[in-house]
């Protein structure tokens, strides 16, 4: 996963805003007692980084790969 992929994941999931202070307040354990933020400076794949977030905020797995998008053409 791509780290805009990361961003369109939380948007969609969380809405811009919030989304954006989730991953920057929200202390995660998974990810060592980091923010989403911190832990994407450190270099940890944005992936592991959206699992821990979706686990922390209860999304349901049904909605962890995003939003079903029309093909570009």
């Amino acid at each position: 996963m791509r780290v805009s992929e990361f961003w369109t994941l939380v948007e969609d999931e969380f809405g811009t805003a919030y989304g954006r202070s989730l991953a920057a307040d929200q202390v995660l354990l998974a990810l060592d007692d980091r923010t989403a933020q911190q832990a994407l400076d450190a270099g940890v794949e944005p992936k592991e980084i959206w699992l821990a977030l979706c686990e922390a905020m209860d999304v349901p797995q049904a909605r962890r790969l995003g939003r079903d998008r029309a093909p570009k053409r």
